[in-house]
């Protein structure tokens, strides 16, 4: 179903474009946008072409940042011996909302994907290879729990441990509020693993 105006129905094809973002959502975005006041409309443009001229990565971690280096890496109260490797920006944000990690990250861009043509060389793994000749005591292999996030999670795992850098990797298991029933095997198994004493 096409809308009434060309110009919304650009709208909505952007949007669209997104990630995570379907059709009913970039309708109901654009449809917003369309009756918002001009004043709303110039902000979030000038805040999406702000974003898009003024930030790059950082050149220590290589998370999104306004300058050369992120506030995190420049920060002197983090524990820059703890390194946390995440896949992208979208892992470190969630670490950092919790407010109990005090170390520094490192973003690989990614997780070892063969089959979609993403090797070791597609990702920052010799960068990060290159930080652990610091002073680094641990690092802490925060990749997703799908197939990629262990496969990569396994490679750098056998690439620093020879270093003697304490090598460790975030617990998973069962979800709050999960049902046990609905939970499937590794997920289980690496919950009574990653157990804790009470």
């Amino acid at each position: 179903m096409l809308s009434s105006s060309e110009n919304i129905e650009k709208l909505i094809s952007e949007l669209e474009s997104l990630p995570g973002v379907g059709r009913k959502s970039a309708g109901r975005l654009a449809y917003f946008i369309a009756n918002a006041p001009k004043e709303k409309i110039d902000s979030l443009i000038s805040a999406i072409k702000n974003v898009g001229e003024n930030t790059k990565k950082c050149k220590v971690c290589f998370t999104i940042s306004d300058g050369d280096i992120c506030n995190i890496c420049l920060n002197d109260k983090r524990n820059k011996k703890v390194i946390m490797v995440v896949e992208n920006e979208r892992d470190l944000l969630a670490y950092e909302n919790t407010g109990e990690y005090n170390g520094v990250y490192h973003v690989l861009g990614g997780a070892l994907s063969p089959l979609t043509g993403v090797g070791p060389n597609e990702l920052k793994i010799k960068e990060l290879m290159a930080r652990l000749k610091d002073d680094v005591e641990e690092v802490i292999l925060a990749t997703n729990s799908s197939v990629e996030g262990e496969t990569t999670a396994t490679y750098l795992a056998k690439l620093i441990k020879p270093l003697n850098i304490k090598v460790t990797r975030i617990a998973s298991g069962v979800p709050v509020g999960g049902d046990i029933e609905n939970i499937d095997e590794v997920t289980l198994l690496r919950a009574l693993n990653g157990r804790l004493i009470l």
